[in-house]
């Protein structure tokens, strides 16, 4: 199998295309800086100007600085190579706006959040929500951005200096934790790694780049279903999400869809990017095999050849509910058996001891 990781070459890239170097039999790793993308009668991705091979999987990551080049190297890939990051990951993952969305469609909890089209709007907000509040920039990472007003006084002068910015941004509800907050690193279904954060004194940014301190985290269940609703939201396998624990119950307030990755690891004393580098290659072998699969299929259809009674047996599975958050959660096989997609209308039949599920 043949890897390509594209990235800004971070500490944390550079660990990550170590480890996946263990799992598969070549890697290459991409400066973002050096790619570019030819529109022409067809398009091409190339890198220092020359064409770039066909790989097998793809691990594009990168700052909200390039969020468009990383959806156009995604969208023009996605359908030849296995990617953990889908197309709209980068618009949702780099934009607060379309997270606070995405999360909202998925039914994720999170604090209440105000998106408002004019200044006359926002100062309306301003008079009647509870203080203190949130004001953050849609874009920006590490805590940038994000400013604390404690009154209506000092969020309308911070409202003044926006507007000279001309800037769009968000109103969010403040949910006082003592300066803490969890940040979980999922990949693909799973939670690898968790911290909690302390910000310093003074601080109500808890994030290790604005000088927090960080201890490991052991996750409940549910807090583990949110962490993996909310990378699913963003159409990410791999990502860290940003959660407050409220008297509410866990509520997610950002999606990282680059996470760092020394501050977790240096923490927990978890090798995140081995637990990465094994996922990229577990997914990329399966769908190689399933590729394999479809393809002796159409072979054995071709032909005329009817499949054997085994081939048949394998579609009926015998097997122990998994049960998340009362949800029922079905393997993976399914999945590739039905091929069921996000998209999809389902109908679902449900009596007792029965369930049947079909495209509507």
């Amino acid at each position: 199998m043949k890897a390509a990781l594209i990235s800004l070459g971070s500490v944390s890239s550079q660990w990550t295309a170590d480890a996946m170097k263990k799992h598969f039999e070549s890697v290459d790793t991409l400066n973002l800086n050096r790619i570019e993308v030819s529109i022409g009668k067809e398009i091409e991705i190339l890198y220092v100007g020359k064409p770039l091979p066909s790989y097998d999987c793809i691990y594009a990551k990168g700052s909200f600085r390039y969020a468009a080049i990383l959806t156009a190297i995604t969208s023009i890939w996605y359908k030849n190579a296995y990617m953990p990051l889908k197309p709209r990951s980068f618009d949702i993952g780099h934009d607060k706006f379309l997270t606070q969305i995405a999360l909202n469609q998925r039914k994720v909890p999170m604090p209440t959040t105000y998106i408002f089209p004019s200044l006359e709007a926002a100062r309306k907000i301003l008079e009647k929500v509870n203080y203190p509040i949130i004001m953050k920039f849609p874009q920006g990472t590490q805590g940038r951005g994000v400013m604390f007003a404690d009154s209506y006084a000092s969020a309308s002068s911070i409202l003044d200096a926006l507007a000279s910015l001309k800037q769009p941004f968000l109103i969010q509800e403040y949910i006082d934790t003592q300066g803490t907050d969890i940040r979980a690193i999922v990949v693909g279904e799973r939670v690898v790694a968790a911290m909690k954060r302390t910000a310093v004194k003074g601080e109500e940014r808890a994030n290790i780049h604005a000088g927090g301190s960080g201890k490991p985290a052991q996750l409940d269940t549910y807090t583990k279903n949110i962490a993996v609703e909310a990378a699913k939201a963003a159409g990410a396998e791999i990502c860290g999400v940003d959660i407050l624990e409220s008297n509410k119950g866990p509520l997610v307030i950002e999606v990282n869809i680059s996470p760092g990755l020394q501050g977790i690891t240096a923490t927990t004393k978890i090798d995140v990017a081995s637990e990465i580098a094994k996922y990229l290659a577990a997914r990329t072998s399966d769908i190689k095999e399933s590729g394999r699969k479809s393809g002796t299929s159409r072979i054995l259809d071709d032909l005329g050849i009817e499949k054997t009674a085994t081939s048949q047996a394998e579609k009926q599975i015998i097997m122990n509910l998994d049960f998340r958050a009362e949800r029922i959660l079905l393997p993976k096989v399914v999945t590739g058996i039905t091929r069921f997609a996000e998209k999809d209308d389902i109908i679902i039949r449900a009596e007792k001891g029965k369930l049947t599920v079909e495209k509507a």
